[in-house]
């Protein structure tokens, strides 16, 4: 394992992860200011001491936006398994939204300092001070602890690297592509400690989505970075020598979602994301051959589910797993809050394995490869 000169002792880091691991059922987990202070100093110190593109060798379990839903988190855990036993990436966007958001970032920045080599954290866009000012986590900071433990963590989120390479094949980002970004070499040249700006290289991969209804670029009905086409993935991953790009950002029913042929998929692993939709979870596993398969936290279902916003679709379920017909996901004018997306395309094929247990599923979809791409990710 890598060791970083004023690492916080492993006792301690293990205490700290024992107290939050038990924090089951919503109740609070009570850590000093100085432990998070701590968390936040040595987190910091590894980021920056890691590249900006991180390269990363599987198996890897990748999981999408979390959004200070630590139960689920927990879950994510229980049934991928808790570091070091599994290898974790994180997409980013892990507060905000939820009412742990502090349990969510202490626990995987506990994680990140005692395996540093282990778990991996993107940035998200709501690790932005600008953003999670607004939408809960200084709130939360702040009735919990101080302004000044908020400003610690802004501070520590500058250091987050952007993107993530698996075994030069899986580029992996939060948001998606930027009309700036022709090489990967330009990701490892943002500078960090940085803020994000409002437009840009770092602004587009943290915030710009696919869009199945242009080609090309297009601007975001988000107000910020843009959205791209499946030319424009297509002649990335061509030039690139990749292929898929990995990213969150999206809230989608499945907890995943395919675009461009498989090229491109969206990860988001809060499932009930908000409390407001009925949405599934998911975390993508990637072997050491690159064969991957889907882990599905089913949506829990609670006692106000006629008032969930509803992803409109049939399903009809077999052995093969879920055939759907032309769909287009139904989001109403709250939509934009949740940053959520339509989809109007034929959605791709559906995995070809499906097991079931308790409230997880395992969908299993094949190797990554292109010259396996459109023989493995269909029925058999």
């Amino acid at each position: 394992m890598m060791t970083i000169e004023g690492v916080m002792d492993t006792a301690v880091l293990d205490d700290i992860i024992r107290r939050l691991l038990e924090g089951k059922g919503g109740k609070q987990v009570k850590l000093s200011e100085g432990e998070i202070r701590q968390l936040c100093i040595n987190a910091k110190q590894i980021f920056i001491s890691q590249p900006n593109l991180l390269q990363i060798s599987a198996p890897i379990r990748i999981c999408g936006d979390i959004h200070g839903q630590y139960q689920d988190l927990l879950r994510v855990f229980e049934y991928g398994g808790y570091p070091p036993e599994s290898n974790y990436l994180f997409l980013g966007d892990y507060v905000d939204r939820g009412k742990q958001s502090l349990e969510t970032i202490c626990l995987l920045l506990a994680y990140k300092i005692r395996y540093p080599d282990r778990i991996f954290l993107l940035r998200g866009n709501h690790e932005d001070a600008k953003v999670n000012r607004i939408y809960g986590f200084y709130d939360e900071c702040k009735r919990r602890f101080n302004v000044s433990l908020w400003k610690l963590f802004t501070n520590c989120f500058n250091h987050l690297p952007v993107a993530a390479l698996i075994d030069e094949k899986v580029l992996c980002m939060h948001g998606g592509l930027s009309p700036e970004l022709e090489k990967l070499d330009q990701i490892k040249e943002i500078e960090r400690p940085t803020e994000v700006p409002d437009g840009g290289l770092l602004c587009d991969l943290l915030w710009s989505d696919p869009n199945p209804n242009v080609e090309g670029w297009a601007d975001s009905d988000r107000g910020i970075s843009c959205t791209f086409g499946a030319d424009i993935i297509a002649n990335f991953l061509d030039k690139n020598d990749l292929d898929l790009i990995c990213r969150g950002h999206q809230v989608v029913e499945d907890g995943y979602e395919f675009f461009a042929n498989r090229k491109l998929v969206t990860i988001f692993s809060a499932p009930n994301y908000g409390g407001d939709f009925d949405n599934a979870g998911a975390l993508l596993s990637i072997d050491e051959a690159l064969v991957c398969s889907f882990e599905i936290l089913k949506p829990a279902v609670p006692s106000n589910k006629a008032n969930l916003k509803k992803f409109e679709f049939l399903a009809t379920r077999t052995k093969f797993g879920f055939i759907r017909p032309p769909m287009q996901c139904i989001i109403n004018s709250v939509a934009s809050m949740f940053n959520s997306h339509k989809r109007s395309e034929q959605p791709d094929a559906p995995v070809n394995q499906e097991v079931s247990g308790r409230d997880i599923v395992v969908r299993h979809i094949g190797n990554l490869g292109k010259l396996d791409r459109k023989t493995v990710f269909r029925f058999s």
